[in-house]
């Protein structure tokens, strides 16, 4: 009997490492007499809508070496240090110390040195294809595309959002090895491919980034501003066509040493960041009343309703006063047209707190306030907004003329397309289709209807409001001859430590064009600008260069000769 069961487990034994451990086994053999050398998958490209290459690939070489099968240490470490630029000691601590079998001696190599090291012929010494990522245009779009690692993984922006589509498989090169890992003779390599990644195509348009950085630039550097910045997008689609932030950085040289500069640098503030909106959030106030006056509410005021022309008004105990004294007499008999012209603080309380709490936040939670846009980028804020329970008529008041409420550029730049377009809110988008390098489509962004926000109606009642806003009232400075721009100017005090800092403004102006079909909406914000601070001075003349030089490289008809 105990011979007998003896017998059987042998025999079982037997079976798992035969049978069982087999697989097992072959792979720990294969790993220990197999050299593997990495076959590096190409990134995939980032254009422009147009196929302008935004981010790239430049070859280059990853050096590799097998300790075991290095026959001078001390030759070897000297002549890949002084080729590669590297620490000798460290690398021969590496060859002599027996703990690392494969060593990456470097990465993103020119091909230069590799034709240098190859004079030496090295033995343990081997080199693969690698890819370094190359953007040709420096800055040009720099937070909104992002950079990759060194081992050219994306890191931020849009290669680090679509890394699944750029990144690619990487393949291997399989050789024969004795014991001490020396290639084996005649050893036949076996070959895995790499699978190259898919190329992202962008809704932004080259040639109007380049104008709307040049723009931008020139007022960051003018008015010394702690920053500026530009949102341009398609009102029908809510396709991003330009993104700008000042200051920016070279994707090229990132500072990847000193981290609290790289956050600064490559921190796309138009998505991440909040701010007092001011004058420019009148739009939405006003959208919200003449939707509600076409409803039939009759707490809503008509567009024909004459305000009252006092300076001031008294909420909860507190003085809301407007930007002007209304001594050149403009602010008198105001219309909700002329309100907008003159950009008067009271006539917008008056609308808000005529609407209510209840009403007027519907809108602001149809303009999407308080909430992602949804956009195709990591790092969205949600804004800063009160909640409807707890909103005094003193902080209706003051969310109705842009106070009181914090937004991201991006939510502004889209609840104002929304008014003017027709009342259809879409999802902001910055890509439009991953594709392979043989034109296959692999996903299409399509843009998608989000809501309804007002009705057509009543944005195009708005829209012609705010078409006189800029041949006639603050906005002046952004109209263009022969063509039909509409707009609104902001300018919002700062705040620190609860309180108002003296001197301290933002700047911002949202403007559109055709008014009777936009095509083009731009939001410029210029953050503390010195000199001057009024956003019809210093934002309303960067949107109409940026919309002059539109119309130049799209060749626009003047509007008397469509």
């Amino acid at each position: 009997m105990a011979i007998t069961f003896l017998f059987c487990l042998l025999a079982g034994r037997f079976f798992y490492v035969q049978v069982i451990w087999d697989d097992t086994l072959r792979a720990l053999a294969l790993d220990q007499w197999m050299r593997e050398i990495p076959v590096v998958a190409e990134r995939g490209e980032i254009t422009d809508r147009n196929g302008t290459v935004l981010a790239g690939n430049r070859t280059s070489y990853a050096v590799f070496l097998r300790a075991r099968a290095v026959e001078d240490a001390e030759y070897t470490a000297t002549v890949l240090s002084e080729i590669l630029e590297c620490d000798r000691a460290e690398l021969l601590s590496k060859i002599n110390g027996g703990r690392v079998s494969e060593i990456t001696v470097a990465r993103h190599a020119e091909r230069e040195k590799i034709e240098k090291l190859c004079e030496y012929d090295l033995s343990g010494v081997y080199f693969s294809r690698d890819n370094t990522r190359v953007y040709p245009y420096g800055e040009l779009l720099c937070q909104v595309l992002g950079f990759t690692s060194t081992d050219n993984s994306g890191t931020t922006g849009i290669e680090k959002y679509y890394d699944r589509y750029l990144s690619g498989e990487n393949g291997e090169l399989l050789y024969e090895t004795d014991l001490v890992g020396v290639d084996l003779a005649g050893a036949v390599a076996a070959y895995v491919p790499a699978t190259d990644g898919l190329n992202v195509e962008l809704t932004v348009d080259y040639e109007i980034q380049a104008i709307a950085e040049s723009v931008m630039r020139t007022a960051y550097e003018t008015y010394s501003a702690a920053s500026a910045q530009c949102i341009v997008l398609d009102p029908q689609t809510f396709e991003i066509l330009a993104m700008v932030n000042y200051p920016s950085y070279d994707l090229n040289d990132v500072p990847r040493d000193d981290p609290d500069t790289l956050n600064a640098l490559t921190r796309n503030s138009l998505v991440s960041d909040i701010y007092e909106p001011g004058s420019t959030f009148k739009i939405v106030t006003a959208a919200a009343n003449i939707e509600e006056y076409l409803q039939g509410n009759r707490a809503a005021f008509s567009p024909a309703h004459i305000f009252s022309s006092s300076r001031t008004r008294t909420v909860d105990g507190t003085t809301i006063r407007c930007w002007s004294d209304h001594s050149n007499g403009k602010h008198a008999n105001q219309t909700i047209a002329e309100a907008l012209n003159n950009s008067c603080n009271p006539c917008f309380t008056d609308m808000a707190l005529a609407l209510g709490s209840e009403t007027f936040y519907k809108y602001l939670d149809l303009f999407n306030f308080g909430s992602e846009t949804g956009i195709d980028y990591t790092g969205e804020a949600l804004g800063m907004l009160l909640p409807a329970s707890a909103v005094r008529d003193c902080d209706l008041a003051r969310i109705g003329f842009g106070q009181t409420i914090a937004v991201t550029p991006l939510q502004l730049a889209c609840a104002a397309a929304s008014a003017v377009n027709g009342g259809y809110y879409y999802t902001p988008h910055l890509v439009r289709r991953v594709y392979s390098s043989d034109g296959a489509v692999e996903e299409r962004v399509e843009s998608t209807l989000r809501q309804r926000t007002v009705s057509e109606e009543a944005s195009r009642l708005l829209s012609g409001m705010l078409e006189g806003v800029v041949s006639e009232g603050s906005g002046k400075r952004a109209y263009i001859e022969g063509y039909k721009i509409g707009g609104k100017t902001g300018t919002a005090q700062k705040y620190e430590n609860g309180h108002i800092a003296q001197g301290k403004y933002v700047s911002s102006f949202v403007g559109f064009f055709p008014a009777d079909d936009p095509q083009y909406l731009a939001l410029v914000v210029v953050d503390e600008p010195q000199g001057a601070y009024y956003g019809s001075v210093v934002a309303a003349p960067c949107a109409r260069e940026i919309f002059q030089g539109i119309i130049d490289v799209r060749e626009i008809p003047p509007y008397e000769d469509i």
